[in-house]
């Protein structure tokens, strides 16, 4: 499938381009000169970036799009001196056989790809390293790519959040390196061989796609097998038990791994350690990313740095200016000195995390406030025990109905259970189904000094800007 890919010169039109992991395959191939096109149901800022960079988008997904490519706008010669009628069709797994516009496409003979193909063929043209895990992808694949810019490496960076040093979720470098985010959720992982494989953790994370852990170690398995070198966090058990990584990570001085941390030093504004490669000492590494869970994802740029011939003095001054992708522990605003954070963490583990590095964050007497969407009916069902007992570093939490993405409502699970379950566990609960809801019960309970973190994959942080302009107004009333 790889192969049928073609780079000759051949369009390519994304259904659904407006995503993130489908918008930065788009960015990367016009940047490259071809001809790009993508539809989607509405545009939004990454639709109008990719319009400045010339790629022509459709804000409906319907048949009629692919007649642009009949001869009125595309002109790619072929060899043969013919020119390209229909163009090469990108789709994601959101992306179902009752869509008009794909139906379309097969109705015209398109060749049809799923993004991963498109990613897969990337990598297999440059020296890539491909990141891959359940949770931690996007930081560390954007922590390795900042690495390298920095260091005067200039790669290609596709990774499935937005960056502020490369305004967005992709660049494309001159050098022959790729650092890319390779996703394990619909078992897509399997398409690719890159030069170097990382491997953050592994759990079960999509009960949509996978019945077991078995399954998903499998999937990794065969990824792991087309990696020519393998590089893995042995913290986590699954890795240890079920890998051989050809270079190791980890927290503990005791793992045995070939890179690891001492004298860590978690701090509100950020983490100091004594990062040692096979027992010697290379030197301190100063982060402005908070907690446990990143300092491990610097272990891993390290050691990519260090496989790549950096020294630990450019990797270091890299690292000590990552700011994180957005959505990642991002500061959305501060009113009222209630401190607004936005971050991506929908699986228990990710909010377990992402709570504990807010606490270390918080001030003596400040509330760490948890509003969380819970994100598909069968991840909430299927973790409900562990999502009750995810909550133990925050204060106050706020739950709201569960996010679809897609999902039929099988009627297993709802928001209200979520919360009544999370209520066992914790003291201070609260449910609020709709997210007017949420926005009400904020602008009326937060108080000065909070830390409001807004956490999930779906839409709750729409509820942002709309919380902090509310409070906002009776301040300026008031002034």
């Amino acid at each position: 499938m790889v192969n049928a890919v073609d780079f000759n010169g051949r369009p390519f039109h994304f259904i659904g381009v407006g995503g993130i992991g489908m918008s930065a395959l788009a960015y990367i191939l016009a940047q490259k000169g071809f001809c790009v096109s993508g539809s989607d149901v509405r545009p939004n800022h990454i639709t109008h970036k990719l319009e400045s960079i010339g790629v022509s988008f459709f804000g409906r997904q319907e048949a009629a799009n692919l007649e642009f490519f009949n001869g009125k706008y595309v002109s790619a010669e072929l060899t043969s001196g013919g020119k390209y009628t229909t163009p090469q069709v990108v789709c994601s797994t959101a992306i179902n056989a009752n869509n008009s516009e794909y139906k379309a496409a097969l109705e015209k003979g398109c060749p049809i790809f799923h993004r991963s193909d498109i990613l897969a063929a990337l990598i297999s043209q440059y020296n890539s390293i491909a990141v891959a895990g359940t949770h931690g992808k996007t930081t560390t694949s954007s922590m390795i790519g900042y690495m390298l810019l920095k260091a005067g490496v200039d790669p290609t960076i596709i990774v499935g959040g937005e960056v502020k040093a490369w305004e967005g979720n992709a660049r494309l470098g001159q050098s022959p390196y790729l650092v890319a985010e390779a996703d394990e959720s619909d078992g897509s992982l399997v398409k690719h061989s890159p030069e170097i494989g990382i491997i953050t953790n592994i759990e079960l994370d999509h009960p949509d796609h996978y019945d077991t852990l078995d399954q998903v170690i499998d999937i990794f398995k065969t990824f792991t097998s087309q990696c020519k070198t393998l590089v893995a966090c042995i913290d986590c058990e699954t890795v240890r038990d079920r890998f051989q990584p050809d270079i190791s990570y980890s927290l503990s001085p005791d793992s045995g791994a070939d890179y690891y941390a001492t004298n860590i030093d978690y701090r509100a504004d950020g983490t100091t350690a004594l990062v040692w490669e096979k027992g010697i000492a290379l030197g301190v590494l100063n982060l402005s990313v908070l907690g446990h869970h990143n300092l491990s994802n610097a272990l891993a740029a390290v050691a990519i740095g260090r496989q790549l011939g950096l020294e630990f003095g450019e990797i270091a001054r890299g690292l000590a200016t990552f700011e994180g992708a957005r959505r990642r522990f991002e500061f959305r605003g501060e009113v009222d000195g209630i401190t607004f954070i936005d971050d991506y963490a929908h699986h228990p583990s990710e909010l377990s995390a992402t709570l504990a590095a807010a606490r270390l964050q918080a001030r003596p007497g400040q509330r760490v406030v948890a509003i969380f969407q819970p994100h598909r009916y069968s991840r909430t069902h299927k973790f409900l025990a562990e999502f009750a007992a995810s909550f133990s570093h925050a204060d106050l939490v706020l739950l709201t109905d569960i996010y679809s993405a897609g999902e039929p409502n099988t009627g297993l699970i709802s928001g209200e259970q979520l919360t009544a379950q999370v209520a066992k566990n914790h003291s201070n609960v609260e449910y609020r189904p709709t997210l007017a809801g949420v926005s009400e019960y904020l602008e009326k309970n937060l108080r000065p000094g909070d830390l409001a973190l807004f956490l999930g994959a779906g839409n709750l942080n729409q509820t942002i800007p709309l919380v902090l302009d509310s409070l906002r107004q009776p301040a300026q009333a008031t002034s």
